[in-house]
């Protein structure tokens, strides 16, 4: 027993690894949205369920389950290699399925339900049978089948949970994810064999007698009708007979609704909690696994509560579930109030901790809000094994009959709460009413007989369910918008993806995902501006520009006043979209009114990789390094993908926010880029003291920098206002140079640098470890005197006089590069109040700029109608 019991510990980590690098890898293929993953999901949890379903009935009919089980976990293994041979072809089959069909309802139904179901349908179908097969190998009395059921379920899930985490926290830096994969199928094959090696050996297995069968001698085996005498241990289960369990009561309430609308409860629970703890968290990879896992072991420790609960034979089974079902509903309401109180309110958590402090505190966090509630979601299922024990069929048909209703009912919630719940009801009133689905259980429990105080009962636990619904909890509800001070929210949205607000303050708006990170604001209008204005005026004809990443829509719109004839946008929030064009019309040109102009609702990468069009610009957005999915955006196979989709002239634009980076993740991107771009020069993004953004600007083909573009592109943006012909080509010179960081690609700072790749996804492991090394003072982001030793040595290594893209510039040009270097310095030193210090750099900046130029900083401030 310990052995086996083992085994089904390693299947349960092997499959929680599985299951996280399919979502993953599904992600970069079909796109990180809600859909895709809820898509991916269903099809894993339809895998198990009809898995379940179907190798339950399978199990009686074996001549051994055990040997099935082995059989099963070996072809778990196998089907999973399939992935290697199935994902290039998809990610080469993917842009022709949309050149056919475009983006079209086929296209994002059918053919991804299609891609997703051949990669992950086949391994989670046989996955699905391991619980019934080692059932029905285990369970020699129909006694017996609560305690085993039970026991199994708990150590299965505790091994879910620890594969949750080491996916999470341990194998993808050393390991990268192709060798994680192969780890768990290196695992299941182990499992498997092993399982084969134990069924050769095992003796013939006790089995229950029927009294109503006539004697049969005790050295005899017992056979069934037509089968031949086998020496082996391998005999099938017996029909078990409904005179050898306990008697059937015919009120016993039927466990199947009972799992169906547990598993729905539960998983669209964890679905609310989720994004109650994406409000308060860094939202990484790392807190992201912290949460899952914990509910895993909540759900572990609710079985093993369950074995000891069936253990107790002098209480009522219905009794015992009337009382879980009424803890459950309690639970839940308590930690949606807990979670409130813990949060001071949905505070930011772990400011100032650094890293484990931080991870204990979240873990902490999620013991107290999710562990200990979900512990008592977490025994109703397996409770109901106990009634299951009345059932006359084999104990692997009946555990697959119940993890199969189970299951469909974890299909229905995660799709119902994340699709319509949470965009109608919202978190909180989303998490009431499925609370309120407890009490209706336990109103159909005890109404199945008929009594006065069971009408009673049944009528209270209806009240309660209508109350709970009815809740509204407004006070709790406007915290978790995300108004900061004196902040007026203008608009909310909580939707599939995201929490998303728009809130305004002394005339200006911005746009709030999940209460703490802001989208963009039009106080910043010019700096969002630059972020177009910048590379569009070195491009000497930038007819179409893809933005990968919206947010305001502020830079995009930036890009109409050039003239292009094609923009395309594409922002992974549906929400995002929504608000933008709803309240920042003002400061967009409209962006959604030009029919040069699209917008898709849609995970970037995916947009840009799907389509064979190409691009004179791809403008890559500031992005969140340390949150889930972004580093993607980072990697090599994307820029290699992205030089693709660029003309023979063409630039790829990728935004960093320096000061969410420190040097360490900044090397990591530019040495990628650095490996697939033939030249990457660096810009600013603006000349302000501190909170500064830069961008990596990758060529497709090496070019010189030609400051007559930057004159003609100025002139033509200002031919509308007076004067603007008056102005000196040196004004637009300035503007643009002053901007000029270095050759990234001709100074070789970064050439040791590891590379951020799809498989060793560095930057999404290591930037939330800086964030919280950050805040804890251990690190520092590249702000201040970090942000000018980066310029200083990106000067420094290829100084401008020798930068092969500036070899047109004259001395007076360049003078006006090293004009941007010495304001940059000022302006640090003067932030810092070194005002002494700052003074020479002043004064320099002054003497290298044209006439009239010294308060022209910005670009876009400057040219921009």
């Amino acid at each position: 027993m310990p052995l086996l019991l083992s085994l089904f510990f390693v299947s349960g980590f092997a499959a929680l690894v599985y299951q996280v690098m399919w979502v993953r890898e599904l992600g970069l293929l079909l796109g990180s949205t809600a859909q895709a993953a809820a898509l991916t999901v269903a099809i894993f949890f339809a895998g198990l369920g009809s898995g379940g379903w179907f190798w339950g009935r399978r199990a009686p009919q074996m001549t051994s389950s055990l040997r099935g089980f082995g059989w099963v976990e070996i072809g778990v293994a196998v089907t999973a290699l399939g992935h290697f041979v199935l994902i290039d072809g998809y990610h080469a089959l993917y842009p022709l399925l949309y050149d056919h069909f475009g983006d079209s309802l086929w296209l994002n139904t059918v053919a991804k339900g299609a891609i997703a179901a051949t990669l992950l349908f086949p391994p989670s179908f046989l996955m699905g049978g391991t619980l019934p097969l080692m059932v029905q190998h285990l369970v020699r009395h129909p006694k017996a089948l609560g305690n085993v059921g039970t026991r199994l379920y708990a150590v299965n899930t505790a091994g879910s949970a620890t594969g949750a985490l080491t996916a999470g926290f341990i194998l993808p830096l050393p390991l990268g994810f192709r060798n994680a994969y192969l780890l768990a199928v290196a695992l299941d094959l182990t499992v498997g064999l092993t399982a084969l090696l134990l069924a050769a050996q095992s003796s013939p297995p006790p089995t229950p007698r029927d009294p109503g069968q006539t004697h049969r001698s005790a050295h005899a085996p017992h056979r069934q009708p037509g089968q031949t005498h086998r020496s082996a241990p391998t005999a099938p289960h017996p029909p078990i007979h409904p005179s050898t369990h306990t008697p059937i009561h015919p009120h016993t309430p039927s466990p199947l609704p009972l799992a169906f609308l547990s598993g729905f409860a539960t998983l669209g629970i964890e679905i609310l909690w989720t994004r109650l703890f994406s409000q308060v968290l860094q939202n990484s990879a790392y807190t992201y696994a912290l949460v899952l896992s914990c509910f895993l072991l909540a759900l572990a420790v609710g079985a093993g509560v369950a074995n000891q609960l069936i253990r107790l034979s002098r209480l009522s089974p219905p009794v015992i579930l009337g009382t879980l079902l009424g803890l459950a509903s309690l639970v839940t309401v308590v930690s949606a109030w807990g979670f409130y109180r813990l949060t001071d309110g949905l505070t930011y958590l772990g400011r100032g901790l650094g890293w484990w402090d931080y991870i204990a505190e979240v873990a902490g966090l999620a013991a107290l809000v999710v562990l200990l509630p979900a512990v008592v979601l977490g025994t109703v299922l397996p409770y109901l094994m106990r009634l299951l024990e009345a059932d006359p069929r084999q104990p692997g048909e009946v555990i697959g009959r119940l993890v199969a209703a189970d299951t469909v009912g974890a299909i229905a919630g995660s799709l119902l709460t994340g699709f319509v719940l949470l965009p109608t009801l919202g978190t909180w009133r989303s998490l009431m009413l499925l609370a309120a689905l407890y009490p209706l259980m336990l109103a159909g429990l005890v109404l199945q007989r008929r009594s006065w105080p069971r009408l009673g009962l049944g009528a209270l636990a209806i009240a309660a369910a209508i109350a709970l619904a009815s809740l509204t909890l407004e006070n709790v509800q406007a915290v978790t918008f995300g108004v900061w001070g004196n902040e007026r929210l203008v608009e909310v949205q909580e939707g599939t993806h995201a929490t998303v607000t728009v809130v305004e303050s002394g005339g200006d708006r911005a746009i709030r995902v999940n209460s703490y990170y802001t989208l963009g604001s039009s106080r910043h209008l010019h700096l969002e501006q630059n972020q177009t204005v910048v590379p569009l005026l070195t491009h000497p004809n930038p007819r179409s520009v893809f933005y990968l990443g919206m947010g305001t829509g502020i830079t995009a719109g930036a890009a109409l006043p050039f003239n292009p004839e094609q923009v395309v946008v594409c922002e992974l929030l549906p929400e995002v979209v929504d608000l933008a064009e709803r309240h920042f019309g003002r400061w967009i040109y409209g962006l959604f009114e030009d029919p040069r102009v699209t917008v898709y609702a849609e995970d970037g990468r995916n947009c840009l990789s799907r389509s064979r069009a190409t691009y004179d610009l791809i403008i890559s957005d500031l992005f969140t390094p340390w949150e889930r999915g972004t580093g993607n955006l980072y990697t090599l196979e994307h820029y290699r993908m992205a030089l693709d989709r660029l003309e023979p002239d063409g630039l790829y634009v990728q935004w960093i926010p320096l000061y969410q980076v420190s040097e360490r993740e900044f090397a990591i991107i530019a040495r990628t880029m650095a490996t697939v771009f033939p030249q990457v020069v660096v810009w600013r993004g603006d000349l302000g003291p501190s909170r500064s953004i830069v961008a990596l600007v990758g060529q497709k083909q090496p070019a010189l920098l030609d400051p007559a573009v930057a004159v003609r592109q100025g002139r033509a943006l200002l031919a509308q206002w007076p004067n603007a012909a008056d102005l000196p080509d040196e004004y637009f010179e300035a503007l643009l140079l002053r901007l000029y960081v270095g050759n990234l690609t001709a100074s070789g700072l970064f050439a040791d640098a590891p590379l951020n790749t799809d498989n060793f996804p560095r930057i999404e492991y290591l930037a939330p470890q800086t964030h919280r090394q950050v805040e804890a003072g251990d690190r520092r982001f590249l702000v201040g005197r970090e942000r000018e030793q980066l310029y200083a040595n990106l000067r420094d290594a290829t100084p401008p006089d020798r930068d092969p893209y500036l070899a047109q510039l004259t001395p007076t040009q360049l003078g006006y590069v090293q004009a941007g270097h010495s304001y940059s310095q000022f302006a640090q030193l003067n932030h810092a109040r070194l005002t002494d210090e700052a003074e020479p750099f002043l004064l320099e900046f002054e003497a290298l700029s044209p006439a009239g130029t010294r308060n022209a900083l910005s670009p876009a401030r400057q040219l921009l109608p």
